[in-house]
């Protein structure tokens, strides 16, 4: 009997400390030639989080850039075919060979520092399954109410007032919202994004001066 009441203590606490860490939220750091960020994963999004970790784990976004820029939109990367590329190659085409199934929650928006998957858009994609690897940080820009109300109307989408203001006051870009799946943000280092963002680009919007990254997880 004794021997049983410590195989059921010995379980609650096993079980116990295996919620504790699936409820803990994933950290991780992009280190680039202009500076780190940190950023989180949000377990909401499972499929996006453990695929992003083991792209990590398997060093998959060693020496890739930031090969697509637009101020006040986002910073792109995870293309595999930007490692070692030529100033002249076009990019944004590669990945691992799949894509996965978008995970849509209306908790998370497109502000300033989201992390999202990127993916195909068009007729070609209709259920907008993200890329296996390519993702965007959201730069974006302050709306006003009056631009928000438009989205709202011609799109449908719809925020709580609490989102409204972040997308006032923090910036963003709204539009993207229940098309693309957001699955992190960044939360130290949005002046790095800002200078990424900042960068001289060229032809396809990628940078004149190649941005690297490499990105390691914090708590595995």
């Amino acid at each position: 009997m004794k021997h049983l009441l410590y195989l059921i203590i010995a379980t609650t606490i096993f079980l116990s400390s295996c919620k504790e860490d699936m409820d803990q939220e994933v950290e991780f750091i992009i280190e680039t030639n202009l500076g780190n960020m940190k950023g989180k994963l949000y377990n909401s999004t499972p499929k996006h989080r453990d695929n992003f970790m083991k792209l990590v784990n398997d060093k998959y976004y060693h020496d890739l850039l930031f090969h697509r820029v637009i101020k006040g939109f986002m910073i792109q990367g995870g293309d595999p075919d930007s490692k070692l590329a030529e100033p002249q190659d076009q990019l944004g085409g590669g990945g691992p060979g799949y894509t996965i199934e978008a995970e849509f929650d209306t908790n998370y928006i497109h502000k300033r520092g989201a992390l999202a998957a990127a993916r195909l858009g068009g007729p070609s994609n209709p259920k907008k399954r993200s890329s296996g690897s390519q993702f965007y940080i959201v730069h974006g820009k302050t709306w006003s109410d009056k631009d928000l109300n438009m989205i709202e109307k011609r799109a449908g989408k719809k925020w709580t007032a609490a989102q409204k203001e972040i997308y006032k006051k923090q910036g963003g870009y709204p539009p993207l919202d229940q098309d693309y799946t957001v699955f992190g943000e960044i939360i130290d280092g949005l002046d790095v994004l800002d200078k990424i963002a900042a960068v001289q680009t060229g032809r396809a919007d990628r940078p004149v001066e190649d941005v690297e990254m490499k990105i390691t997880l914090i708590r595995p």
